[in-house]
Formats: C-alpha cells, structure tokens, sequence
C-alpha cells in the first residue's frame, strides 16, 4: 500500500514505515494546503497526517471516489480534519491519545510556573544586563501553591494537569467540563463562570472544534480574578485572542501563557511585547521518545487498516 506522510516523523518511526508501505514523505515542514490533500486522497492508500492539513469538507467534495481510505492523524488533536466528510467518502479517522498525555500537562505545568513566577520576563532582564542584584521587593510573582486551579476540559490532559496541580503544589481543582468527572483527587465540578471566578490560575484543555471555538472570549476573561492567570494548551483558536490582548492591556487578568495561537504560527505583536505574557512555539508534545510513541501509534493504526484489523484509535 502507498503511504503518504505529511511531514518527517522522527526516524525510527520513517524506517519502521519503509518496512511495511510504499512511502512518500513531503519534503516541507508546512501543513498540507488544499491542492495537495486533493493530490493526497486521489493517489495514496493510506495518508498521515498531522496539524494543520486541511483535510475540509472542499478536499474530499473535490475526489468523490478516493482511492485513500484512511487518515490516520498524528496528534490527539484532529480539528484540522472534517471527519464527517471524510466518513461520507469512505474514509476513517485516527489519533494518536494517550501518548501526548503526559508531555502536554509537563508543558502546562512549565506555562504556569513561568507565567506566576515570571522567569521570562526575569531571563530576559538578565540576559539584557538589566539586573542589578537581589532585593527584597525584585520581581514578586504569584505563589503557585495552595491556590486554586480551574481546569476547563477535564479529558485526559485536563486530568494530568489537576493531579500535577494538586499532588505536586497542594493546588485545590476546580473544572469546567460537560459531564462529571471520577478522579484519584479532589476536585469540584462547576460550570464555566463560577469555575473562573474561583481560580487564581486557569488551564485551558479542551479539545479543538466547532463546539469550542472562541470557548474563552470577553465575557470569560471578564469573570476571571484580577490576579489570575490564564495558561493555553489546547487549540489556539479555543481562544478569543482579540478579547485575551484586550483583557490584558485593561490588566483584567495578571498573564498569560500560551503555547498555541489562533492563526498559528502568527503571533500577534501586542503579546510578543507583552512581559506578562510567556510565549513557546507550540512545544506541548516536543521531546523524542513522545514524538516516537506517537509516531508508532499512527503506524499501529495504518498497519491494523492494512492487515483489515479494527482500528486501535479511531475517532
């Protein structure tokens, strides 16, 4: 079977792959433009795609007998791809959950505590020359333990990100989220303004999609504590990133730490200058052994759908 993967996996994943397709692999780092998800579903069994390939509803309307009979995503995260089309040509959809799990609450857990306690800002002061010496009163951030945490999605990174919160800073949980929750730690279920008004640090962990786009917009931003945080590591477009820069100019919030963008990779120029606001390259999964497990786990899916297998993780 022909295998196309959208851009290089880490290289024992490649060679695991050369063992078992034909594979093509795009030469570019960039997502998959439209022309080229068409090209994708005419000429290949199997594609592999990842963040950004714009597998829409046109792409699959343009190829109405697709010899691609799989999309098999790497990434948990698949707003990239209209899985009802997909289905209505003949196509399945899987990701890769469960690998991404731990890294992402890791990255969660280094926005906050960069974010509290302002160590961007500081790097920053030092690396220009700017700092003069300790002193009693130098850079006072906020003190992560023992406050109070809103989680809002509690799927299986928003319930990493609680049980790092809780167990490691004695954080009390509280979250926002469309059913109840049983978990290994306290945690109190609350809809999303109260969960807000609750907090001083807030985590975003939803899913990205229609039913969550703009999720956090103006009225959110408005409910939450003055001396609260917001931390994203979900979809950039979950946000309202007009109504995020509008809350932090007017100092509705304290900071921000985003590793995701709504219109991602552009950053907007009033956070890039913005000192309480820390900044990363959309890292959530971005240490080898994750991108390989996840790596793997894509090919486990296109191998059981080569072998005529079930699925392991479809969506």
């Amino acid at each position: 079977m022909k295998l196309l993967v959208s851009r290089r996996l880490p290289e024992s994943v490649m060679e695991a792959a050369a063992r078992v397709f034909d594979v093509t692999c795009r030469g570019v780092t960039t997502p998959m433009d439209h022309a080229e998800c068409v090209a994708g579903l005419r000429d290949f069994d199997v594609i592999l795609p990842t963040l950004g390939d714009a597998f829409r509803a046109a792409a699959f309307a343009e190829v109405p007998d697709p010899r691609a009979r799989l999309l098999a995503n790497f990434g948990v995260g698949y707003n990239h791809i209209d899985v009802t089309a997909a289905r209505a040509a003949g196509l399945e959809v899987t990701n890769t959950p469960g690998a991404v799990t731990d890294a992402t609450a890791d990255i969660a857990l280094t926005l906050i505590l960069m974010t509290a306690r302002r160590a961007g800002e500081g790097e920053r002061m030092l690396r220009a020359g700017r700092w003069t010496g300790w002193h009693p009163t130098q850079m006072l951030g906020l003190h992560v333990t023992g406050k109070t945490v809103c989680v809002i999605g509690m799927g299986r990174i928003g319930q990493a990100i609680a049980r790092r919160c809780h167990f490691g800073f004695g954080c009390r949980i509280v979250y926002a989220n469309r059913s109840a929750k049983s978990v290994d730690f306290p945690a109190e279920q609350m809809d999303l303004p109260a969960a807000l008004a609750a907090a001083d640090i807030v985590v975003l962990a939803t899913p990205g999609g229609a039913e969550t786009h703009h999720l956090m917009g103006a009225a959110e931003f408005a409910a939450m504590q003055g001396h609260a945080i917001f931390v994203n590591i979900s979809r950039g477009d979950v946000v309202d990133e007009a109504a995020l820069i509008a809350a932090l100019q007017a100092g509705q919030i304290a900071g921000a730490g985003l590793d995701v963008y709504e219109f991602e990779p552009q950053v907007p120029e009033a956070l890039i200058g913005m000192e309480n606001v820390t900044l990363l390259p959309h890292l959530g999964t971005a240490a080898l052994e994750v991108r390989e497990a996840m790596g793997r786990m894509a090919l486990q899916n296109c191998i059981a759908f080569a072998e005529g297998r079930p699925l392991p993780n479809i969506v």
